[in-house]
C-alpha cells in the first residue's frame, strides 16, 4: 500500500487515535516450542539453539553497560565510523528466533537494532514488513511476550535496542506505563512513525522522564521550516526517510538523499540515519559516502528471515549482515 506523505501531519498517514481499531492484544499464551515459561516469575527462558554466534559467547552482564543511541553515535563519530542499524519484526517467525537473531546481529557488529512491534494496520510499512507483522500476529505475538523476551535477551547484547511501534499500542497502555515497561525491559530508543510533531509533546515528556530517546522522522516532502522543528526535538538521531511511500527494498537510492542530508546537517549537529529502500551493501556504502551518520536496513533482512531455510537462517543472516558491515569499513 503506497500513499503520498502529508507535509502537515506525521511522516506517514496519521491514525485517528479515538478509533477503536487499536492493536489487538492477544491474551492467549504465546506458543513457541523453543521457549519454556516460568509462571511463578512470568519470565520467558530461551533454550539455546545449536547455532553459535560469530563472536565469543556474550556475558549476561554485557547489557548492563550498554549505552544509549546518542552515546553510540558519539563513539562512532570519534572513530570515524557510520552506524549500521538493522530492522527486524518481533515474532517473525517466532520470538525464540527473534531472540537468536538479536544476538547474531549484535555479534556481527551492528551498532543499534531497530525492533518492530507487529501491528494490525502498519501504514508506513511495505508488503514485506506488513507480511512479517501479519505472520507474527497470527502466531500469537503480543506486546507482553515481546517485553518478556527483551528482558531475557537485552542483558546479553552490547548494542542498544530502539523499539519501532505505531502510536495506538502506546495509547492503549497509557504513555507513562508504556515508557516504564520498555525502559524496564532495557530499551533505549523509540520510533513512532505515525505521530505528528504537534502530538509528540506528551511522548517526548514521558520519554525524557524515563531516559528513552524518541527518534523523529523527516521525509523528502517535509518543508524546511518543519524539518528544522523536527530535528530540534528529535533525540538519539534524526531518521531521514529516503523516499516517498512505504518501506521496502528498492533498486537504487534517490540522489536527492545527498542534498537532504546536507540540508539537515545545516540545521543540526545531531546524527542523521537514512532508512527506507536501503537493501544492498552498495546502497549502504553510497549513503555513508553522502555523509549519513547511520544506515538503516529493514525489508531486505526481514525478507531473508522469511525465506531462508530454518536450519540456515541464522548463518545466512550472519553472512548478509557482515556484507553490510563491510561496506562501512
Amino acid at each position: 500500500m503506497a500513499f503520498a506523505l502529508k507535509a502537515n501531519t506525521s511522516p506517514f498517514l496519521s491514525l485517528n487515535h479515538n478509533q477503536s481499531n487499536l492493536f489487538r492484544h492477544n491474551q492467549s499464551s504465546l506458543f513457541c516450542p523453543n521457549y519454556t515459561y516460568n509462571h511463578s516469575h512470568s519470565v520467558v527462558s530461551i533454550i539455546s539453539k545449536s547455532y553459535k554466534p560469530p563472536m565469543a559467547a556474550l556475558s549476561t552482564s554485557v547489557g548492563s553497560s550498554t549505552v544509549g543511541l546518542s552515546e553510540t553515535f558519539a563513539r562512532l563519530k570519534q572513530q570515524g565510523k557510520v552506524a549500521l542499524i538493522p530492522f527486524i519484526t518481533a515474532g517473525d517467525p517466532d520470538l525464540a528466533t527473534t531472540a537468536e537473531v538479536l544476538k547474531v546481529l549484535d555479534s556481527c557488529g551492528c551498532d543499534i537494532i531497530e525492533l518492530g512491534v507487529p501491528y494490525s494496520d502498519p501504514l508506513a510499512d511495505g508488503p514485506v514488513i506488513q507480511a512479517a507483522a501479519t505472520r507474527s500476529l497470527a502466531k500469537g505475538t503480543n506486546f507482553d511476550a515481546i517485553i518478556s523476551m527483551l528482558r531475557e535477551v537485552v542483558p546479553q547484547l552490547s548494542c542498544p535496542i530502539a523499539l519501532f511501534t505505531y502510536y495506538n499500542p502506546i495509547l492503549k497502555r497509557g504513555v507513562e506505563k508504556f515508557m516504564t515497561t520498555v525502559k524496564d525491559a532495557g530499551v533505549h530508543g523509540l520510533v513512532v512513525p505515525d505521530v505528528p510533531l504537534e502530538e509528540t509533546e506528551i511522548l517526548r515528556s514521558e520519554a525524557l522522564k524515563h531516559h528513552i530517546e524518541l527518534v523523529l522522522l523527516t521525509t523528502p516532502t517535509t518543508p524546511k521550516d518543519r524539518m528544522e522543528k523536527i530535528v530540534e526535538v528529535s533525540e538519539g538521531f534524526v531518521y531521514l526517510v529516503s523516499s516517498i511511500g512505504v518501506t521496502g527494498a528498492r533498486g537504487s537510492v534517490s540522489a536527492k538523499v545527498q542534498s537532504l542530508l546536507q540540508e539537515i546537517k545545516e540545521a543540526t549537529n545531531k546524527p542523521v540515519a537514512v532508512g527506507f529502500g536501503i537493501s544492498k551493501p552498495e546502497h549502504v556504502k553510497q549513503v555513508a559516502g553522502w555523509g549519513a551518520d547511520g544506515v538503516i536496513v529493514g525489508s531486505a533482512i526481514v525478507k531473508l528471515l522469511a525465506e531462508a531455510e530454518p536450519s540456515e537462517v541464522l548463518k545466512e543472516l550472519e553472512v548478509f549482515t557482515k556484507s553490510l558491515k563491510s561496506a562501512l569499513i
